[in-house]
C-alpha cells in the first residue's frame, strides 16, 4: 500500500505527542515492537509505527510526586530550552500511557507481579486514568524507565499526513514477564522484529512505514543489544530533527540535518541524510543498503 504524499500547506502549530521504541534482545540480537496502525486511521492507516500519541491534558496534571524521578530530571533530560515543567512531566506519563494503550506493557514494572497488568486495565476500564489507575494500585509511574533519543517536528507542509506533531521519541527496555498485545480499537498487530528485517520487510513491500520509523530503524541498525541502544541514548542529547521537505523531478524528497538542501548543515546521525518518494516508497540514495550500511 503506498502512502499517499501530501502537499498541502497546515497553518496549525504541531501538536505535542510522545513515542517510544521498545526494545528487547531476542535470540538474534536487538528486536523492536511495532504496530500496525487500522485502515482507517485518520494518521498513518495501515502504516507500521512505534507505540505513542499525543499529549492530553490529563497528562499535565499528573503529581510529581507519583513519578519515579524528580520532575526536574525528566526536564532535564529532554534538553529543550523554553520547556515548562508541566509539559516535560506530561510528556514522560503521555509515553507510558500510551504504550499501555496500544501494547498493554506497563513499562518500568516487572510482569511477575501476579495480575499486575489485568489490575491496572481493571482499574481504566473503570473510568479511572492511567496514572489514577497506578495511584490506587499503589504504584510509581516508572518515568525512569525512558530515554529520550529525539524530538521530531513535521513541517509545515507534511509529506505523510496533513497534521503536524512535535513528537518526542524515547527509548525503553521491554518490561520482563509482559507479552505485547496490541489495542484492537486502534492497530490490528503488534509485531517485535530486528531493525534490519523491518527495513528488509519493508523494501520488500511487506509492510508500511513512514520516515521517522525509516529514519530511526536505520539507526537502530547500528546497534546489537539494548544496553548499546540505551548507552547510545545517554550519551548525547536528544537529536532534534525537523525534516524539510521539497519536490525535485517529480519526487518529494525529504532532507534531514547535515544534508546540503538543509538549513542545519551539522549531522544528527550517521547514514543518509535524506529520503526520496519514488517506486511507491521513501527510498534513501543508495538504496536499501544505505540505511543498513
Amino acid at each position: 500500500m503506498a502512502i499517499p504524499i501530501n502537499s498541502d500547506t497546515v497553518h496549525t502549530p504541531p501538536v505535542p505527542s510522545a513515542t517510544v521504541m521498545v526494545v528487547r534482545d531476542g535470540p538474534g540480537g536487538l528486536e523492536v515492537l511495532l504496530v500496525r496502525r487500522h485502515g482507517n486511521s485518520g494518521v498513518l492507516g495501515g502504516v507500521h509505527v512505534f507505540p505513542g500519541g499525543k499529549l492530553d491534558a490529563a497528562d499535565q496534571q499528573v503529581d510529581a510526586a507519583v513519578l519515579d524521578q524528580p520532575a526536574h530530571t525528566l526536564l532535564q533530560a529532554l534538553g529543550e530550552p523554553g520547556l515548562d515543567l508541566p509539559t516535560a512531566l506530561g510528556l514522560h506519563v503521555a509515553a507510558l500511557r500510551e504504550t499501555f494503550e496500544e501494547c498493554g506493557l506497563l513499562l518500568g514494572h516487572v510482569g511477575a507481579v501476579p495480575g499486575l497488568v489485568q489490575q491496572v486495565r481493571a482499574h481504566t476500564r473503570a473510568g479511572a486514568g492511567f496514572a489514577v489507575a497506578l495511584q490506587q494500585l499503589g504504584l510509581p509511574l516508572a518515568a525512569s524507565s525512558l530515554v529520550p533519543w529525539s524530538r521530531w517536528i513535521t513541517p509545515r507542509v507534511p509529506s505523510v499526513t496533513n497534521k503536524r506533531f512535535d513528537t518526542r521519541f524515547f527509548v525503553a527496555a521491554a518490561p520482563q514477564g509482559q507479552a505485547a498485545e496490541h489495542c484492537t480499537f486502534e492497530a490490528t498487530e503488534a509485531v517485535w522484529l530486528p531493525p534490519r528485517t523491518g527495513l528488509e520487510r519493508y523494501w520488500a513491500g511487506e509492510i508500511d512505514l513512514a520516515p521517522p520509523q525509516i529514519m530511526t530503524l536505520s539507526q537502530f541498525s547500528r546497534l546489537g543489544s539494548v544496553a548499546q541502544v540505551l548507552a547510545a541514548a545517554r550519551s548525547r542529547p536528544p537529536a532534534l530533527i525537523a525534516p524539510e521537505p521539497f519536490d525535485e523531478a517529480g519526487c518529494r524528497v525529504i532532507c534531514y540535518p547535515g544534508d546540503p538542501r538543509h538549513s542545519v548543515p551539522e549531522r544528527v546521525w550517521p547514514g543518509p541524510t535524506r529520503l526520496i518518494y519514488r517506486n511507491q516508497r521513501f527510498e534513501a540514495d543508495g538504496g536499501l543498503a544505505a540505511l543498513l550500511a
